[in-house]
């Protein structure tokens, strides 16, 4: 298999090394040609242009660190499109964004190229060690065919549905990311300015039910999107006396406190529609509802 590869960064490199390790041709390409050094001294082929890179290839990889690199790239000057071959499979491993992705599986696919995004994640340390979970958006067929050179570069490959699905997971989950960082902080630095020390905060927090269980395990077991309270329930009324007592705290401290302000403002609005003696997950359903959209299933409530 002849490969191209486009942009070795911190990540990108690692990754495209793992990938010249099991392909009979490796041609890499970057604005640096220094940071290619390793790979050429192991037999890989260097090309001055993205078109370079491209022509006469089975697969070409781009990991790029913007949009508009992805698309300077794509369709630019010199850019992979211009010599790329017909039935050739190019793969976007930047995180990009979903306009981009589908803008760009349209233009390949009139050239009969096969367009697939695949984000990845795992950082530096995943890139390297080939802990790297790869959602793979496009044609099934295609990501079967091409599963194996994924394995290479990662042990978690998995097909998310057509183009623009695994664009979806990935920014979804580095959304998640960014709030679990904004939510942890705000929960910390409250209890700490109320008198605990971090230390003690955080091996209780951790030792409790919410924070003793990984946040999807839940979501993997549930079957059906019921809220109906029962003896085993923690009611929303019981939630929401916690959440508001929790808010309360902080502003008595001083704290700022925008994301549980934005949720207790929910289970308000929750408890205004007469769910006080449902589960308290059912605030799951003001989110769902806002957006038109009904979930197949979801899981419980708080955790008392």
């Amino acid at each position: 298999m002849k490969v191209g590869w486009i942009g070795v960064g911190n990540m990108g490199k690692p990754m495209a090394k793992h990938i010249q390790e099991h392909v009979s041709e490796f041609t890499v390409c970057d604005l640096n040609q220094e940071a290619a050094i390793d790979i050429l001294e192991d037999g890989g082929i260097w090309a001055e242009t993205p078109a370079e890179c491209a022509k006469d290839k089975d697969v070409v990889f781009m990991s790029l660190p913007m949009p508009q690199d992805v698309e300077k790239v794509s369709i630019g000057e010199s850019g992979i499109i211009e010599s790329v071959k017909k039935n050739s499979v190019v793969l976007d491993v930047s995180t990009n964004s979903l306009a981009m992705v589908k803008k760009l599986h349209k233009l390949f696919n009139e050239k009969g190229v096969e367009f697939l995004d695949c984000p990845v994640s795992g950082g530096v340390i995943g890139a390297m060690n080939k802990d790297m979970s790869i959602m793979v958006g496009g044609q099934e067929s295609t990501y079967n065919q091409i599963k194996s050179t994924l394995d290479a570069m990662g042990d978690k490959a998995i097909y998310c549905g057509p183009v623009g699905s695994g664009t979806i997971c990935k920014l979804s989950h580095q959304l998640f990311s960014a709030l679990l960082l904004g939510i942890t902080t705000e929960v910390l630095t409250s209890g700490v300015k109320a008198g605990m020390d971090l230390d003690t905060l955080v091996d209780a927090i951790s030792r409790c039910a919410s924070a003793k269980n990984p946040p999807f395990d839940n979501w993997k077991e549930s079957k059906e999107y019921n809220f109906e309270g029962n003896e085993m329930s923690f009611f929303l009324e019981l939630a929401a006396k916690d959440v508001r007592l929790a808010c309360e705290m902080g502003r008595e401290n001083k704290v700022p406190m925008d994301m549980a302000n934005i949720i207790e403002q929910k289970v308000i609005e929750a408890m205004n529609n007469g769910w006080g003696k449902k589960n308290s997950g059912i605030v799951r359903k003001i989110i769902a509802d806002r957006a038109g959209v009904k979930l197949d299933y979801a899981p419980g409530g708080f955790s008392g």
